[in-house]
């Protein structure tokens, strides 16, 4: 019903505006619901973030970007991984690799990092940073009750920060057995600027985010991903990313395998910072 009513106001918009192309971001339902709307319209579409693929098919996610992708025109990938994926899916046309837009704002923005942080009281590598929100990790109590016990653990060696996410408050709220440990710090959702200076000095990054195992990446700060699976497969071939979903076992394990494990420093599979500029261009070019 939501992707309904998104494609139904779009579509109005696109028909007042008459754009000369419709350019869409990652695979949340607007995103699917803007490519629909300018297929239907037969406007040019573009994909930033094309050709990312978990091969988890319970995802909304994995579908929308793939049914996003088969409607682009031009498909924006961010590694030579994602232009793989899309061929085997016989998508070769509009297929260009300009890096991860992402990038390009960790570079930009960590130069603007408040220097007066209300957070003084945090040493340097002295905590770790969690965020839960998917789907899988909420609705199913197992699951989230076995990600809270590996924090309780964890908790009582070193802080644990959890900016809080809405759909995960309301879940424990509504749910009796579950409840979080003492000893992590609850806080409300902080802003851009607030989250990556916690991000930067993380000791550890523990997610089931797709865009937070990036920037651990970026900033070079290990990630710990509470999924089954990660579209993001380079942050792991390089040491810097470890799949855990939500067992307790292997939660307490790479934890424990933080200080050992090694990781590649020096390589850039996203690209150099510039994937906006190459968007900007390839998308001049196409309408030219």
């Amino acid at each position: 019903a939501m992707t309904g009513r998104m494609l139904e106001k779009i579509e109005s918009i696109l028909i007042k505006e008459k754009p000369e192309l419709v350019l869409v971001y990652g695979d949340t339902d607007s995103t699917l619901a803007g490519s629909l709307a300018a297929s239907k319209l037969e406007i040019p579409l573009a994909h930033v973030e094309a050709g990312l693929r978990s091969k988890n098919f319970s995802m909304p996610e994995e579908k929308n970007r793939i049914l996003t992708d088969a409607l682009s025109q031009l498909l924006f990938c961010p590694s030579s991984i994602a232009i793989e994926n899309l061929k085997r899916e016989n998508i070769t046309q509009g297929v260009c690799e300009v890096g991860d837009v992402m990038f390009d704002a960790i570079n930009l923005y960590g130069k603007k990092i408040q220097k007066d942080s209300s957070r003084k009281d945090l040493v340097s590598r002295d905590f770790v940073l969690c965020t839960i929100h998917r789907k899988d990790n909420t609705t199913d109590l197992k699951r989230l009750d076995s990600i809270l016990n590996a924090l309780k653990d964890i908790a009582n060696q070193i802080t644990v920060i959890l900016p809080l996410h809405p759909r995960t408050k309301a879940i424990v709220e509504q749910n009796d057995e579950i409840c979080f440990p003492d000893k992590i710090e609850i806080i409300d959702p902080l802003s851009y600027l607030e989250f990556l200076e916690l991000q930067k000095n993380a000791k550890c990054i523990f997610t089931d985010s797709g865009g937070l195992q990036k920037e651990a990446f970026f900033n070079k700060v290990p990630c710990i991903t509470l999924r089954d699976e990660t579209e993001w497969t380079e942050t792991v071939d390089l040491g810097w990313n470890t799949i855990v979903g939500a067992d307790t076992k292997k939660i307490l394990k790479a934890w424990e395998d933080i200080e050992s494990k090694e990781r590649v420093i020096g390589t850039f599979p996203y690209g150099k910072g510039d994937a906006a500029n190459k968007i900007v261009n390839k998308i001049k070019d196409f309408l030219n």
